[in-house]
């Protein structure tokens, strides 16, 4: 298994698609490297997670045991297809959701917009949940704001 030290890197974004699905290939960097003990600050089975494994129908425990396996980026793929049962036109509708989603409980949009100023008050154009994760993956591997 190849599995990325998020000690030192982020994990991709969550923008990069495989098989069509956004977060996919995100969620598949945290659980090699959590399976590795390389996890670093990012945590496996989050909130953003469980958005994907909802909508595919698996558990994350189901997710990680298949990772276990050693399978590359096609094989969990064509698992996660097999499980799901999604058309390309349902996959296609929710990654452009996911990619525009923004927080809709003020409790979760305060947080966030508190998260973005503390990084960087001047970033306006941080919107959506994908837009935060960049720049936060930017920020905490030596970017400067």
């Amino acid at each position: 298994m190849n599995a990325p030290d998020l000690t030192q890197r982020p994990p991709r974004s969550p923008r990069i698609r495989l098989g069509g699905y956004t977060v996919l290939p995100r969620i598949l960097d945290k659980a090699r490297a959590a399976l590795a003990g390389r996890l670093g600050d990012y945590k496996f089975n989050n909130p953003l997670d469980n958005v994907l494994f909802g909508f595919a129908g698996v558990t994350a425990e189901a997710f990680l045991a298949q990772a276990k396996t050693g399978a590359g980026d096609f094989e969990m793929l064509q698992w996660l297809n097999a499980q799901a049962k999604k058309a390309p036109h349902e996959i296609a509708a929710w990654s452009a959701w996911t990619e525009t989603f923004v927080e809709n409980d003020v409790e979760t949009r305060e947080w966030l917009v508190g998260r973005i100023k503390t990084m960087d008050a001047r970033r306006t154009d941080i919107g959506s949940l994908f837009d935060y994760l960049d720049l936060d993956d930017y920020l905490s591997f030596g970017g400067q704001p």
